[in-house]
Formats: C-alpha cells, sequence, structure tokens
C-alpha cells in the first residue's frame, strides 16, 4: 500500500493508513501470484465483502506483508482504465 502511494497509482487511496478499516487499497492479485500472497485474514476478509468489485483474487494490499518472496507480485486495481 505505501508502494502504491509514494508511486502515485490511480485507485489507491488508503484512506485509513494501513489500519484494514477502509477498503480504499483494494487490489486484485494476479492468480499466478495468490498462493505466494495467501488468504486474506478475517479482519480482512470482512472489509473485502463489503467491496462491489471484490473476487477470489482480493486483498487490500495494506495487509500484504513485502517479503523478497513477493519479488515480481503482480496486482490490479479493479476499476482501473485498462484493468479489472
Amino acid at each position: 500500500m505505501l508502494a502504491a502511494l509514494i508511486g502515485q497509482v490511480p485507485g489507491i487511496d488508503a484512506e485509513c493508513g494501513g489500519a484494514c478499516s477502509c477498503g480504499t487499497c483494494h487490489v486484485h492479485v494476479d492468480p499466478a501470484w495468490q498462493g505466494v500472497v495467501g488468504p486474506p485474514s478475517a479482519l480482512e476478509a470482512g472489509m473485502i465483502d463489503m467491496i462491489d468489485t471484490a473476487s477470489e483474487a482480493s486483498r487490500l494490499c495494506c495487509q500484504i506483508k513485502v517479503t523478497d518472496a513477493l519479488d515480481g507480485l503482480v496486482v490490479r486495481v479493479p476499476g482501473a482504465p485498462g484493468k479489472d
């Protein structure tokens, strides 16, 4: 989420600053990366359930822990031009 804010990624507002309480950093994780990223926590899943563009690939990027294993991670911002 922080990298998306610094990079000014359109569609990532992150209004709660990473507290998992707003859903404004919602992304769809590329299928090839879903197993590496892992599933959302119960709290995150509850937030995702309230998002209209949610799918099985949904995650809140503020809850994805950045590690070396995620080098090259592909996510898409739902509703962004030319995206999901």
